[in-house]
């Protein structure tokens, strides 16, 4: 989030999800943003794609493409709504987000309780120093 504000994107999206690998606790290298006017598609995609700026030392090239088949806000939440990520053992820095004028608000509810996700030490898992996502971040794909 702290790098999409910096580069002028503050307030201009309304979910980010970025996919950590829950038994290593790494970010899979790519995030899902959803921008709030599609006015300022252009604009991050200008910024981002090829961008390599990043606050840790890496080689990685941003490349941005469109999110298919989910575009919208109500289709990542009804995507994400459900999922093994929203189960109450995953740690809240691990799950997607949402925001209404920057400020982060409820994810909605699930329509039906989320399996757990498939972990093989999930002990292990819930005794985990958090994963700070703003600390990290890596290519994006949206």
């Amino acid at each position: 989030m702290d790098l999409l504000d910096t580069e002028g994107f503050a307030r201009k999206y309304d979910f980010l999800y970025l996919p950590i690998d829950f038994k290593s606790r790494a970010c899979l290298g790519y995030a899902f943003i959803n921008l709030v006017d599609s006015a300022d598609v252009q604009r991050f995609w200008g910024r981002f794609d090829g961008y390599s700026k990043w606050v840790l030392p890496s080689k990685k090239v941003c490349h941005v493409s469109w999110s298919g088949p989910h575009q919208g806000l109500e289709s990542h939440i009804e995507r994400y709504r459900n999922s093994p990520v929203m189960h109450k053992s995953v740690p809240d820095e691990y799950k997607p987000v949402v925001f209404r004028d920057g400020v982060r608000v409820v994810f909605p509810s699930p329509t039906k309780t989320p399996r757990a996700p498939r972990i093989r030490h999930m002990s292990e898992f819930r005794a985990a120093t958090p994963f700070q996502a703003a600390n990290f971040m890596a290519p994006i794909l949206c």
